[in-house]
C-alpha cells in the first residue's frame, strides 16, 4: 500500500472531499477500513489566489515543487494536486517532483472514452476554462472541449471563488449553472466536466441531462487504485 500526498487548500471545500472519497470509496471496493495513508499539505489560499490574479504561475510552480518534496520527506509515494487550475503547471512540477504525480485530466479523460463520448463542454474556473492546457491534454487524450460563452465564464468563476471555495452554496448559483449546462448540450456537449474540484458541491448528475464528470473524485479514485496496486 503507497501512501498518498495531496498538495491541498485550494480550496479546503474540495481538499476535504478529496480524503473522504479516498478513504470511503475504499471501503466500499474492500469491505474494511485498511485504506492508504494520506499525508495533506494545506497551503495558505490566499497565496495562490493572488499568483493567479496576477499571473504569476512560475512563482507557483516553485512553491507547488517545494510542497511535494515537503510532502516526500513526510513519506508519500504518490502526489495530487487537488485544484484543477494548478495543473496550468503541472508539467513544470512534475518535472522536479520527487514522486510521481497524477494529471487530474488523464482519469477523467479515461472514463469519458469508456462512455463512448468525444465531445464534452468544461465548467471550470476562467483560467481553466480559457487556457489552452486543459483543452490541450484533453485533445491528447481524443477530445473536443466546448466552453460557455465570455459572460457565462466570468459568472462560473465569480461562484466559484466567491461562493463555493467558501462552502457557500446558493440555488440561483445552481440553477445558473444549470442553464449553462444545457447551453453546452444544445451546442453539441454530449457530457460536461466538472472542471473545478469545488463545482460538485453545487452541480451533481440529477442536474444535467447529460453524463457529468466529477474531476476530483475521479482524480482520488486514481490515486486509490495506484495506492493499493503498486508494490
Amino acid at each position: 500500500m503507497k501512501r498518498i500526498g495531496i498538495l491541498g487548500g485550494v480550496s479546503p471545500e474540495s481538499t476535504v472531499s478529496y480524503y473522504l472519497r479516498i478513504t470511503r470509496e475504499y471501503t466500499r471496493r474492500f469491505g474494511d477500513y485498511g485504506y492508504p495513508e494520506i499525508v495533506i499539505y494545506s497551503v495558505s489560499f490566499q497565496q495562490y489566489v493572488d499568483w493567479q490574479k496576477t499571473g504569476n504561475w512560475d512563482a507557483m510552480a516553485q512553491e507547488m515543487i517545494r510542497i511535494f518534496h515537503a510532502l516526500h520527506a513526510a513519506g508519500a509515494e504518490i502526489g495530487l494536486i487537488a485544484a484543477n487550475t494548478l495543473h496550468r503547471v503541472f508539467a513544470k512540477v512534475e518535472a522536479e517532483s520527487p514522486i510521481p504525480l497524477i494529471h487530474i485530466v488523464d482519469p477523467t479523460a479515461a472514463t469519458i472514452k469508456e462512455q463512448g463520448l468525444s465531445r464534452v463542454g468544461l465548467l471550470g474556473t476562467r483560467y481553466t476554462m480559457e487556457g489552452e492546457f486543459y483543452r490541450d491534454r484533453l485533445r491528447q487524450h481524443g477530445i473536443e472541449t466546448l466552453i460557455p460563452d465570455a459572460t457565462a465564464r466570468a459568472e462560473i468563476h465569480r461562484v466559484i471563488y466567491a461562493e463555493l471555495t467558501q462552502g457557500i452554496i446558493r440555488p440561483a448559483a445552481r440553477d445558473y449553472y444549470k442553464t449553462v449546462i444545457d447551453d453546452l448540450v444544445s451546442n453539441g456537449a454530449q457530457g460536461i466536466i466538472l472542471g473545478c474540484t469545488e463545482i460538485p458541491l453545487l452541480i451533481g448528475q440529477s442536474d444535467s441531462p447529460v453524463p457529468v464528470f466529477d474531476t476530483a473524485a475521479l482524480h482520488a479514485d486514481a490515486a486509490l487504485s495506484m495506492a493499493v496496486t503498486l508494490e
